[in-house]
């Protein structure tokens, strides 16, 4: 007599699932996403079979920075209009978000340098540094800085996009023309400043934010708001930690394809903060 384990056939029965065979005028799965398009960008030049993962780990990073950026502008719009309830689900999102983004430095850290320096001259001088996304998410999060959007001056409307971008406030500009207006003391030059400039720290505005902190109960989506900024810059961070060392695990202290010094670049961005004030109080509390 057979072992009744054995017996069954390991498959999933769709006698009972009202599965649509048949489409009709119907989108696919594949035509919605466009499948064709996006499955097709794939183009290595070295025929080397370990460009393909280099390839698919940047394009990867930035369809999410794709999505981070759509989120982004939108919170910065909520936050605009006071409407903190969709911002505060909005950055949440972001922070997802980042830890896909930091965890494709894993995968990518599979290539070995043998494996790299095999294709890495069909790369030429394109560079994650000219990402017009990324540098769209360090000045809407508020590292202004104007000689980066020079790079881009091949493609007008990119450097156009960067130029308003520089122009105007950044996601923390409005958050504090937002404590502003529910009366904490931000510095009016802070509220009107050139905002293509860096941001500078200030003495009043960590004092407002400990004002948040000491009232949470009273104001507790402002407080909510001040932790989901924290986690995008701690978040922020660890992608460029995480970036540097599979920099180094890969090429070691070669120059970067871009031009840059490679692991003493990303080594300079490693301390930067985009809401300083926020990482300031926390010794004062």
């Amino acid at each position: 007599m057979g072992d009744r384990r054995y017996d069954k056939t390991e498959r999933v029965e769709l006698a009972d699932e009202a599965v649509h065979w048949d489409l009709g005028a119907s989108l696919s799965y594949g035509e919605y996403l466009q499948l064709d398009k996006l499955l097709a960008a794939q183009k290595p030049l070295s025929g080397e079979h370990n460009e393909m993962l280099f390839v698919i780990v940047h394009q990867v990073s930035e369809l999410w920075m794709r999505l981070m950026l759509h989120e982004l502008t939108a919170a910065l719009e909520c936050v605009r209009r006071d409407d903190l309830d969709p911002a505060l689900k909005m950055l949440a999102r972001i922070s997802r978000t980042q830890t896909q983004l930091i965890s494709v430095w894993d995968v990518l850290s599979t290539l070995t340098p043998h494996e790299y320096s095999a294709f890495r001259n069909a790369l030429g001088r394109s560079s994650g540094f000219q990402s017009l996304q990324y540098r769209m998410l360090e000045f809407l999060f508020g590292n202004k800085n104007a000689e980066m959007v020079a790079v881009h001056q091949r493609d007008p409307a990119a450097y156009e996009a960067l130029q308003r971008a520089l122009a105007s406030p950044s996601l923390y500009d409005e958050v504090l023309r937002l404590l502003s207006r529910r009366g904490y003391g931000i510095p009016e030059d802070y509220l009107s400043r050139d905002f293509s400039e860096p941001y500078q720290a200030s003495k009043q505005v960590a004092g407002a934010w400990l004002g948040v902190y000491h009232n949470a109960e009273k104001g507790w989506d402002l407080y909510e708001l001040a932790e989901r900024l924290v986690d995008l810059d701690h978040n922020f961070q660890l992608w460029r930690c995480h970036h540097l060392k599979t920099v180094e695990r890969i090429i070691g202290y070669k120059p970067g394809t871009g031009g840059t010094g490679g692991v003493s670049y990303l080594a300079k961005a490693l301390e930067l903060k985009f809401f300083p004030e926020l990482w300031q109080i926390r010794t004062s509390m």
